[in-house]
């Protein structure tokens, strides 16, 4: 419920940022009427704080009419010279994936939600995913992410359709967005899972906690919809089926621009040499403690470059200044899938072992041979990586 006081001044700067334009002013005083969704961009501007949103106890709410599974789509930005200035993050793949097998166990339909300024066809990639339908939002405000505009667009979409589960990547983007929509929504957020399933007809959401040491399995029984945020590379990518396109189902929303509390003023994009970032490479060379010093990270670089590989790191070998933690894998790191993780010096911490278990081939080697990353590799060397990293280049250079 909402309600508006008597401290409201009829300034109207209500009015124009309602998106389903719901609010009045009527003889200098906000009137909201039916079509509110209570997405709460109202309560955002007043700045005399005169509308409140009422929000019903947890144990009250009527949860009968929260059906379907919503995946977000996350778009990124495209290098120069691409037909299309944005294209979908690998991670909304995975989430289509695991939000189909969620889907079919309920019976419900998996819905994608795209917020873009220009659709590119979009459809076509999220229904060979498994999308069911497309909720479009197409508006020039959403040409980039910010977290007022995109936030509002998503509220008022769950007010109207009422989702029963929402998932985001844990990305920078997702990590920033899906908080911001659990709290206007009053609903929990559960962050970082590695595991989705169904259980009683709710989604059971499971994460590691105490440092990797346990694994949490979480459940919101009294709150719609249920919300997540999965790491990237944990969820198996389902083939696609090329030619199947999902329904799309365009959205009239009204964004204001004065929503935005944040400009841009000024981009730079950053690229480190060696091109791909590491979640997305698909040879990954890491070190951990056992390569001692830069210099033998030096050694790694080398592997990388005859490979064509990303460099990565423990969190060991990034606390004593080995490499950047933009390299780090693991828990507190990145999660990485590649289709080859050669791993030196690496002794196989939980928490590191949480962000590469995945790879399709892992290759260990450690003086250790009762070393935990033997437990997940396919192949392992016992031997110092000071010694094998040089033989292996030479073996590479003289192919």
């Amino acid at each position: 419920m909402i309600n508006v006081s008597k401290k409201c001044i009829g300034c109207n700067k209500c009015v124009p940022v309602c998106p389903f334009a719901a609010i009045q002013l009527i003889d200098r005083k906000a009137v909201i009427n039916e079509a509110c969704t209570l997405c709460g961009a109202c309560v955002q501007v007043c700045p005399v704080q005169a509308i409140e949103i009422a929000r019903e106890e947890a144990s009250t709410r009527d949860l009968t009419g929260h059906k379907g599974v919503w995946v977000f789509v996350e778009l990124m930005q495209t290098q120069a010279g691409d037909k299309h200035p944005h294209k979908i993050r690998p991670v909304t793949f995975e989430l289509l994936s695991i939000g189909r097998r969620l889907a079919d166990e309920l019976g419900e339909e998996l819905s994608a939600i795209l917020l873009t300024d220009k659709n590119a066809g979009f459809e076509k990639e999220l229904g060979s995913y498994g999308a069911d339908k497309v909720y479009l939002v197409e508006n020039p405000e959403l040409y980039e992410y910010n977290t007022d505009i995109f936030s509002t667009a998503i509220i008022a979409l769950a007010h109207r359709h009422k989702p029963a589960i929402m998932l985001y990547g844990a990305t920078i983007m997702g990590r920033d967005l899906a908080p911001r929509v659990a709290s206007s929504l009053y609903t929990g957020l559960t962050a970082d899972c590695t595991a989705l399933a169904i259980k009683d007809g709710l989604l059971l959401q499971s994460r590691p906690a105490f440092g990797g040491n346990i694994m949490a399995d979480i459940l919101s029984p009294n709150s719609r919809p249920q919300m997540a945020t999965v790491r990237p590379n944990v969820m198996k990518l389902a083939e696609p089926i090329y030619g199947k396109v999902a329904l799309t189902v365009r959205e009239d929303i009204k964004i204001d621009k004065s929503l935005r509390r944040v400009k841009v003023l000024e981009r730079e994009l950053s690229r480190e040499t060696g091109g791909a970032k590491i979640e997305e490479a698909r040879i990954i060379v890491s070190g951990g403690r056992g390569m001692k010093t830069k210099a033998g990270f030096k050694q790694l670089e080398e592997l990388c470059r005859l490979l064509g590989g990303v460099v990565g790191a423990s969190r060991g070998a990034v606390d004593m200044g080995l490499k950047e933690k933009s390299h780090q894998v693991g828990q507190s790191g990145t999660t990485v899938s590649p289709k080859l993780y050669l791993a030196f010096g690496i002794s196989g911490a939980v928490q590191h072992i949480v962000g590469m278990k995945s790879s399709d081939v892992i290759v260990a080697v450690n003086k250790d041979p009762n070393a935990p990353i033997f437990n997940v590799a396919k192949y392992g060397v016992v031997g110092d990586a000071h010694e094998i990293a040089p033989k292996l280049i030479e073996a590479l250079k003289k192919k």
